[in-house]
């Protein structure tokens, strides 16, 4: 099939694209001598995740256990939640799964680990745990220098039915770009990179001096990692620790968030959704308004850093280069209405490619993505947790 048959909105994989990412980052984690774990928030597909997998990758990630469940069914034995989990309803999930897979999970409150502690030895089991810890972006996690934290990891590791496995933290602020005067972007990921890294190395010298087990025989687990934050990741040992994971995830198909904070180039950019132009009009100033049947519900009304309007179109199906002056300036439901110079060369029922601002929630709008080798679709993989939010 190729793309003129092909029903729109369609969610497109380039293949070549794909590899080159998945490739590419799998080298820069043997580089460093890291274990690839990828999350796989972004894509939610087991056909790539056994790519991933097939090229190197050590476990995955996942932000919900219905994501864990899935890949444990799909054969994959290594699970890691990226996620604090509470609620004995979510503790009797994982207690199911560790029959036959490892699982671990994220702990940051006495709330959470009380109430897992209670669960896992009134069950006579052990669950591995990890600390989660912020070191800069002040979402979960416990703070990677305050005198408390490294008391409240051995903490954890003292109470019945938990062993600390780990330290965990996600650099979201990476997102932010540039923040000092004069930085670049460049500049911008690099200063967050290496705070990830060496913040962690630094909590982690905090636990084995609070007499944390896993940090004083050496096997605490230090993992790391959003796209950004390990573009320019260079591990280093610090009073014997070094960074062992990273959990990068949209890196598979990227998108203009990933391109406007200096990544990867737009021709780097694996997924793009397949829009028809299906209305057009002329505005009283010259200009042009076309109506493609992609709205909030496939491109989602997330923005991206340095990104003006809701996704790029791009010039042609086969040209990864932005059609020149157009911008969807708005989103409803079901159109994406996009703002032209007047004399567009696009009407009604062309159909036109757009990189959205955001992969991981385009792709969760689906039921499946169309990998194809130019013009023609060549497979078509399901999105296999597509909407799996418990």
């Amino acid at each position: 099939m190729d793309l003129t048959n092909l029903p729109t909105p369609a969610l497109l994989v380039d293949r070549a694209k794909l590899m080159a990412n998945l490739n590419a980052m799998q080298q820069r984690a043997n580089e460093q001598g890291v274990r690839l774990r990828p999350h796989t928030k972004t894509h939610k597909s087991i056909a790539l995740a056994k790519l991933q997998r097939d090229l190197g990758a050590q476990g995955l990630t996942v932000a919900k256990l219905g994501e864990a469940e899935m890949f444990v069914d799909a054969g994959f034995d290594d699970i890691r939640i990226a996620y604090a989990l509470v609620g004995d309803d979510k503790f009797a999930r994982v207690r199911q799964l560790m029959d036959r897979a490892r699982i671990t999970f994220c702990v940051d409150t006495v709330e959470g680990v009380g109430a897992a502690s209670r669960y896992f030895s009134g069950h006579g089991l052990t669950a591995e745990v990890l600390i989660e810890t912020d070191i800069g972006y002040g979402r979960c996690g416990v703070w990677y220098d305050d005198p408390r934290s490294a008391g409240f990891a051995r903490w954890v590791d003292d109470q019945t039915g938990l062993r600390v496995v780990g330290i965990l933290t996600h650099a979201g602020h990476a997102y932010g770009g540039p923040k000092e005067k004069g930085e670049s972007k460049e500049d911008a990921l690099r200063r967050v990179s290496n705070q990830e890294r060496d913040r962690m190395l630094e909590f982690a010298v905090s636990l084995r001096e609070e007499g944390v087990a896993a940090a004083v025989d050496g096997s605490l687990e230090i993992s790391i990692g959003s796209t950004p934050s390990v573009r320019y990741f260079e591990n280093r040992t610090h009073e014997g620790f070094k960074v062992t994971e990273m959990r990068p995830g949209n890196y598979v198909y990227l998108d203009m968030t990933q391109v406007n904070l200096g990544v990867d180039p737009l021709q780097r950019c694996a997924l793009t959704v397949l829009s028809t132009v299906i209305s057009k009009h002329a505005n009283a100033d010259g200009t042009e308004r076309l109506f493609l049947d992609s709205g909030k519900k496939v491109l989602t009304s997330d923005m991206a850093y340095g990104q003006e309007g809701y996704g790029q179109v791009l010039h042609g199906l086969n040209v990864m280069e932005p059609l020149t002056g157009a911008v969807i300036n708005a989103l409803s439901e079901e159109h994406g209405w996009v703002h032209m110079p007047g004399g567009s060369m696009l009407k009604v029922l062309d159909r036109v490619r757009v990189v959205p601002n955001h992969s991981c929630v385009v792709v969760n709008t689906q039921k499946e993505v169309h990998v194809v080798e130019g013009d023609r679709v060549v497979e078509s993989w399901p999105v296999d947790a597509q909407s799996l939010v418990l």
